[in-house]
């Protein structure tokens, strides 16, 4: 049987100019999955969300939600699309929260007003203020409101605890987690700050200079990206084949550690068969492989 995708991309290309934003990025977002798509500030991540809902048209390549073409089916898609932006925008910034509350409501039938109230009073939201008069974790807190009270089969997230200090940060997110329980929901949480998020995540896709290098289970990261531990003889050097995230040496002794990405049986097989003798294998944190990732293009 073939898995159902929320979102899927196609050869996805977008350039600004002579800047490449993504290159060719083929995202993989199965059905009720909360999908981490990692990646430093400028990666594309952004870029990545506002083409799913057709704010940004692609150069080359398509995306879908829903099996829905964003090109061709804008409105729709965003109809089924709660959205939390990176950045805090002011285009209904003379409103106050009710206000913006209401205007969002009528565009959704499945606004669940019961849901918005408890929304508000469970992240503290300010609904008499102007929008424009918010602070950033206020506007943030607002901004999961409007995003989550339709309940919509999909959650685009921008780095969602931006400007949240960290008790308004734990609240919210004790509240995504609950929306999960109790709607089903696929989520894309697009960030940098991987240990805020990642009890939540069960697929992660990595995002580096416009390029996806690397999209897989939360179970696979723990046996592709793990910490190798060896005593190797003098003059040793690592197998040419085998991708090396980051490496040290002792000063003392010809004991090493090495991040590497790969099979983990395979990786083993192929360090014993060089001369090492391996003393510990250990998995890392998604935060710790996410990173792993994003280094590897500089490891020696």
């Amino acid at each position: 049987m073939n898995e159902a995708f929320a979102v899927a991309t196609h050869g996805l290309s977008v350039r600004y100019g002579r800047e490449t934003a993504l290159h060719a990025v083929d995202l993989r977002v199965p059905e009720g999955a909360v999908y981490i798509l990692i990646g430093a500030n400028g990666a594309g991540k952004s870029t990545a969300m506002k083409v799913l809902l057709n704010l940004v048209r692609p150069g080359e390549g398509s995306a879908e939600v829903f099996g829905l073409d964003t090109a061709s089916h804008g409105p729709a898609v965003r109809a089924q699309i709660g959205y939390i932006p990176e950045q805090h925008e002011h285009d209904y910034g003379w409103m106050t929260g009710a206000q913006l509350m209401r205007h969002v409501a009528a565009h959704y039938p499945a606004w669940d007003s019961e849901y918005a109230a408890h929304l508000v009073d469970t992240l503290g939201v300010r609904a008499d203020k102007k929008a424009s008069t918010l602070s950033k974790g206020e506007a943030r807190r607002l901004q999961f409101v409007l995003a989550l009270a339709h309940r919509p089969p999909l959650l685009l997230l921008d780095e969602p605890t931006d400007g949240l200090d960290p008790m308004a940060r734990n609240r919210t997110l004790a509240q995504l987690a609950e929306h999960l329980a109790d709607t089903p929901t696929t989520i894309v949480i697009a960030t940098h700050h991987v240990h805020e998020v990642e009890s939540l995540a069960d697929h992660v896709g990595v995002l580096r200079g416009g390029r996806l290098v690397a999209q897989m289970t939360r179970d696979d990261v723990r046996t592709t990206v793990i910490r190798y531990r060896a005593e190797v003889p003098e003059g040793w050097r690592m197998p040419a084949e085998l991708r090396v995230a980051s490496a040290r040496r002792s000063a003392i002794g010809r004991e090493g550690e090495w991040t590497l990405i790969g099979d983990r049986a395979d990786v083993t097989a192929r360090l014993t068969a060089a001369g090492a003798t391996i003393r510990d294998v250990a998995p890392l944190s998604l935060e710790d492989a996410a990173l792993a990732f994003l280094a590897e293009e500089e490891a020696p």
